[in-house]
């Protein structure tokens, strides 16, 4: 669907978000999706490295 996007529908879409954000807007709106994209990253780093009590409980049984 968005194969055939080229760098001009870009400038036209940051046009666009010019036009209805403002160029006041633009930077703080960047910064709070940076943010939330560095939150995001931590949870998923926390989630990998955490591991549940219930996967230390249960005993690994040998196929007979």
């Amino acid at each position: 669907m968005l194969h055939n996007l080229t760098g001009w529908h870009a400038l036209i879409v940051l046009a666009i978000l010019l036009l209805v954000f403002g160029s006041t807007k633009l930077p703080s709106l960047a910064k709070g999706v940076g943010q939330s994209m560095r939150i995001l990253k931590d949870e998923v780093r926390e989630e990998k490295t955490v591991s549940t009590p219930d996967d230390a409980a249960v005993p690994y049984r040998h196929a007979s």
